[in-house]
């Protein structure tokens, strides 16, 4: 099973930005959390960070055909982009959002979520284990 996973912007300042919020380890120590759970699953991975709205896009498109599953955490663009929600409903690939705060408890633009409406499943506020929950709710078929 080959799952790709996809991160927004800004996740790549992690340690850096809110730490109040997302607390001290860095994005690195996120990608080897990530690659230590899908080893573990036997999963191949690829992880992906941009900051770019159009580059999330041709990598979901990049996807089809290639890749059995898609872990998403869109960051701000949850909040405003239907073209990286019709991009995922394009591929149709099982998909699932993952949030590491829970938005629902944050400002009340954060409780819309546009990528939510072609994802699977969406785990929110479980920090860095809501991605192994993704990768093992993919993995189990999206059960």
């Amino acid at each position: 099973m080959k799952i790709l996973v996809i991160n927004g912007p800004n996740i790549n300042m992690l340690g850096i930005r809110e730490k109040d919020i997302y607390g001290e380890k860095t994005y690195s120590d996120l990608v080897a959390f990530i690659e230590k759970s899908a080893e573990n699953l036997g999963i191949t991975l690829e992880c992906f960070q941009s900051n770019s709205e159009g580059d999330i896009v041709d990598k979901i498109q990049a996807a089809y055909g290639k890749t059995d599953g898609i872990v998403i955490n869109p960051a701000a663009y949850t909040h405003t982009s239907v073209a990286i929600l019709d991009a995922i409903k394009a591929v149709n690939i099982p998909t699932v959002e993952v949030h590491l705060s829970d938005p629902d408890t944050r400002e009340d633009f954060r409780k819309i979520s546009f990528v939510r409406l072609a994802c699977k499943k969406t785990i929110k506020g479980h920090g860095f284990e809501g991605y192994k929950m993704a990768l093992e709710y993919l993995k189990n078929g999206s059960k």
